[in-house]
């Protein structure tokens, strides 16, 4: 069974150093990532439990009342 592992493996290996124009594609596949994941994320998803609570005791304390907060099936909690 490893045997087959390898030669798989090997099949991988042997395909991406062939390639390229494939390279490239993979490149800029990452570089899309990186942008979406890192530097919008700056942008559009703010910490804002840093700029409304002081201390991480007070903002464990918002997250734990928020998350255990008692709601009626179906019931959505205020905004």
């Amino acid at each position: 069974m490893p045997f087959c592992f390898r030669n798989i493996l090997a099949l991988y290996v042997d395909g991406f150093r062939s390639m390229v124009l494939g390279r490239t594609l993979w490149k800029i596949i990452l570089i899309k990532i990186v942008v979406m994941f890192g530097i919008i994320k700056l942008f559009f998803f703010p910490d804002i439990l840093s700029t409304t609570y002081t201390t991480d005791h007070a903002r464990a304390d918002h997250v734990l009342s928020t998350l255990t907060l008692e709601q009626p099936c179906g019931a959505r909690p205020d905004k």
